[in-house]
């Protein structure tokens, strides 16, 4: 099973849409958690997001990247550029990649129109990420 740390400033969007995506599709071969360097909450669009493509939600929480302290990863991904530059040594010998996106929780307009950035995001996520790990051999 292939370990990754999805890494994001306040692990509530792209972050936790990585984890609950990887989990829910490539369960069987990726193993995958998420942090932030600030964590606050979960995103409820994100949240939302996530639920239509019929993703439990539950188990999510923000988390910050002390609590993984110790831990071995195989993968440390950051999403972000803030992230990246605050990634932590303390992960060992792990695969470092950025693969950044947008951040949806700064979307503005309708709720309907901010939710629809949500979506994007979420699916470009699933879609670079699978296409990442495919490259890696992980799937």
């Amino acid at each position: 099973m292939t370990r990754v740390l999805f890494l994001c400033t306040h692990n509530s969007c792209r972050s936790q849409l990585a984890e609950a995506l990887m989990n829910h599709f490539a369960g069987d071969k990726v193993k995958a958690s998420s942090a932030g360097t600030l964590p606050t909450s979960v995103h409820p669009r994100a949240l939302q997001a996530l639920q239509e493509l019929g993703i439990d939600t539950a188990p999510l929480r923000s988390k910050g990247l002390d609590e993984f302290g110790g831990q071995e990863f195989d993968y440390a991904i950051t999403l972000c550029a803030d992230a990246e530059q605050a990634c932590p040594v303390f992960f060992g010998p792990v695969k470092r990649a950025h693969i950044g996106f947008q951040d949806p929780s700064g979307a503005t307009g309708t709720e309907e129109e901010r939710l629809a950035v949500f979506r994007r995001v979420r699916d470009e996520i699933k879609e670079r990420l699978s296409a990442f790990f495919k490259q890696e051999g992980v799937l």
